[in-house]
């Protein structure tokens, strides 16, 4: 009784450190999205220089991803996501006092590197400390954390920039995700083995975690950890559902308060608000994704992917043939696509999780969010071009084609999951 309180206890303080901590990446990578509109109208970038920077930026994040999710395989994710946080903060502090274009493209990249340590160890945290049966609604609520450090970077710094200048939306949340990073040094475990407590599936009386039927005690070398992901179509199925999501997701997040700004006609202080809000959503969106897949469609979470990126779709349309005139209505669409893009953006990490094993869950995780990222990379470029030359209203049709196709590739892992 005593061991199974102390288990409650140490996942309960896992779960929470894990929202504070990822929650605070994005206090050193939304904060950019609230001063684009200032780089543009004050330092004189244009659209299609910043869109290079993001893609290019999305890209080294993509290959970080990966990169560090196998490097979280081998390390401990204690100090590996502490360290990348803290080390993103104290390049983002340093944007504040910086306005040649060159030093913040390379100095973005650079962050965007650290940035990737991120979520690979809280993916393997959160595998090792919740069952099988329970990874669905838990792992919706560890990624909140998106959508909490999206909205609250989004209102902080829609504050600073239209109070205290562009400056302060740079150096405020770096001090802030610092103290958080040093926090994250003594709050996190990696593992309840660490901690001389039985593996979760002995706790939860739960046998077997993933399709493929292994031993995930024993100790696989690099290889095996490769080929193990590698091989595995339908991780690569994945892949290209999370690449095609992020297209629209970056998209968003990233361009958000501007096209809102010269597209729908609103303030920057409105914008952000509203951007905030689609954020707030989309952790509904994660949590009903995860409630529906783990206690409705019993683990066959692809059938919700699918259905949530073709509703995507058909709010994306709505919100594009929307009057400006119905600003009200306008809004309230507009926030409701954060519903439908973060639900599959939760279940691409569970699926993936699932696909691989323990042993091979950062290297899983890593693959996946390196075509998200590519998918950033596409999204950074061709929208920075497309609006400049065509308009926003190509951008929607892009972002609308981007989450058919995502919903076909989430529905092509439906089969496998049914053998499971």
């Amino acid at each position: 009784m005593k061991e199974r309180k102390r288990y409650n206890r140490w996942r309960v303080r896992i779960l929470i450190s894990i929202i504070l901590g990822y929650a605070a990446y994005y206090l050193c990578r939304q904060n950019l999205s609230m001063v684009v509109p200032a780089f543009i109208e004050e330092l004189g970038y244009t659209k299609t220089e910043l869109g290079l920077i993001f893609s290019i930026a999305s890209i080294i994040y993509g290959i970080g991803k990966f990169v560090n999710g196998y490097l979280s395989d081998l390390s401990n994710a204690r100090y590996f996501m502490p360290i990348g946080l803290f080390c993103s903060a104290i390049i983002s502090f340093f944007f504040g006092f910086n306005e040649t274009l060159l030093i913040f493209g390379f100095g973005w990249i650079l962050n965007n590197w650290f940035q990737s340590m991120g979520w690979p160890p809280v993916a393997r945290m959160l595998t090792h400390w919740f069952a099988p049966k329970e990874l669905g609604t838990k792992w919706a609520l560890g990624a909140a954390s998106h959508q909490i450090g999206g909205a609250v970077t989004l209102i902080l710094c829609g504050y600073l920039v239209t109070h205290l200048g562009w400056q302060y939306a740079f150096w405020i949340p770096s001090i802030i995700a610092i103290i958080v990073a040093i926090a994250l040094f003594t709050l996190l475990r990696e593992s309840p083995q660490k901690l001389n407590l039985p593996n979760v599936e002995t706790y939860k009386g739960e046998i077997g975690y993933n399709i493929i039927a292994e031993d995930d005690k024993a100790n696989f070398s690099t290889r095996e950890i490769v080929q193990k992901v590698f091989t595995n179509k339908n991780i690569w199925y994945v892949c290209l559902a999370n690449m095609f999501l992020y297209i629209v997701r970056l998209g968003i997040t990233i361009w958000g308060p501007l096209f809102l700004i010269e597209y729908k006609g609103i303030s920057l202080t409105f914008a952000g608000w509203q951007v905030a809000l689609f954020e707030a959503i989309g952790l509904v969106g994660g949590l009903a994704a995860g409630l529906l897949s783990d206690r409705v469609f019993k683990g066959k979470r692809s059938v919700v992917g699918a259905f949530f990126m073709i509703a995507l779709a058909g709010f994306l349309i709505l919100f594009w043939q929307m009057p400006t005139s119905y600003e009200l209505l306008s809004s309230i669409i507009f926030i409701f696509i954060g519903f439908f893009v973060y639900g599959p953006q939760i279940l691409v990490g569970v699926v993936s999780a699932q696909f691989a094993s323990k042993k091979a869950v950062g290297t899983a995780n890593g693959l996946v969010g390196t075509f998200g990222y590519i998918g950033s990379a596409i999204s950074g470029i061709c929208i920075g071009i497309i609006s400049d030359r065509l308009g926003w209203e190509a951008v929607f049709m892009f972002f609308i084609a981007s989450s058919l196709i995502g919903g076909l590739f989430f529905y092509l892992t439906h089969k496998a999951q049914k053998q499971k």
